[in-house]
């Protein structure tokens, strides 16, 4: 820091709150610590009392925190995101587009560990809409050491840290299965809660076929729907263990790469994902039905993303993957999935 006076202060930033009192009432910050002088801010200032300021001195080796939060942004923003305007050395990061929110957590961790930095994110794999809020960096201090904002750029590398994949899955076809639909015996419920879930991501229901428990038939009907052009296949009902529920082995049967039969994901345990070549065909337990929320919630983005998803990240949702059915749901804003 260093003292000067007042009158040529313009430009210069201010190191530390200024408080301004006036009679009855309580004092409050007129000018906040890294605020940049003007010219039309002097009167004011001197108009209470502050003859002189301390304002930081620009010094070799060494950022502003303004500067420093716009190397952060760099790191973290990819095409889809755009900045708000730096205030109190901070910027947060909106969505530019609607998508799925990917985020980086080793490289992540590695930047908020070096000291004096913070980046914080929401939850990544969810979905996000044009003008939501990511992410804010900032750095603590008012300045920084150029060196350590070095090293935060080496350990981003060249991908950025957030990544927003658009939605471009937008064919889909169901397939409900079980006699009990075919024959007419009960009403199909299943189709009218897919097409409202695929409606929120603008995706087209190309058609829907209804099967009973011949394995063969089903095994078809997804093929005949993937020539059609159906970019996402969804099979429901039959996705029990019992001996007369066919779909696990019909979804086999069509050569597809099965990736899990069974998540631990409550509501959703009986969860089926395959994909045929890079076509996903999704076995829909009976509990989307009458569930407003499950593991069909935290799949579905990431789907429509094209964001494969691996036998590996189906466990991780294990922790945090008990939804506690609340009075009011508050999905995604909750813990179920994350």
């Amino acid at each position: 820091m260093k003292l000067i006076h007042t009158t040529e202060a313009t430009g210069h930033v201010i190191c530390h709150d200024i408080t301004q009192i006036k009679a009855g009432e309580r004092g409050r910050v007129a000018f906040k610590k890294g605020h940049i002088v003007k010219e039309e801010d002097i009167p004011v200032l001197l108009s209470m009392g502050k003859e002189h300021l301390y304002v930081w001195e620009k010094k070799a080796g060494f950022l502003h925190e303004d500067e420093a939060a716009l190397t952060l942004y760099e790191i973290c923003k990819d095409d889809f995101m755009e900045p708000t305007d730096i205030k109190e050395g901070k910027i947060n990061i909106v969505a530019a587009a609607d998508g799925l929110l990917k985020v980086d957590k080793k490289r992540l961790l590695q930047i908020n560990t070096l000291g004096e930095i913070m980046i914080a994110t929401i939850h990544g794999n969810f979905p996000v809409k044009k003008g939501d809020r990511l992410a804010g960096t900032r750095i603590i201090p008012l300045t920084i050491e150029e060196e350590k904002m070095d090293k935060a750029r080496e350990l981003a590398g060249k991908e950025p840290l957030l990544h927003i994949l658009p939605f471009i899955l937008k064919k889909a076809a169901v397939i409900t299965t079980g006699s009990e639909v075919y024959h007419g015996r009960i009403k199909d419920a299943f189709g009218p809660v897919i097409r409202n879930k695929l409606l929120e991501y603008d995706v087209e229901v190309i058609g829907q076929g209804i099967v009973n428990d011949e394995t063969e038939k089903i095994t078809g009907q997804i093929l005949e729907y993937i020539k059609e052009g159906a970019e996402l296949i969804l099979c429901t009902g039959g996705m029990s263990v019992d001996p007369d529920d066919t779909t696990p082995t019909a979804i086999k049967n069509t050569g597809a790469k099965l990736v899990s039969y069974g998540a631990p994901v409550l509501p959703g345990a009986m969860f089926l994902l395959a994909y045929y070549n890079d076509t996903p065909i999704l076995g829909l337990p009976g509990c989307v039905m009458y569930s407003q929320r499950t593991i069909f919630d935290l799949i579905l983005p990431r789907i429509l993303a094209n964001d494969k998803i691996t036998g590996d990240e189906l466990a991780a949702l294990g922790h945090g993957g008990l939804c506690l059915n609340c009075e009011e749901c508050t999905f995604p804003k909750c813990g179920f999935g994350r």
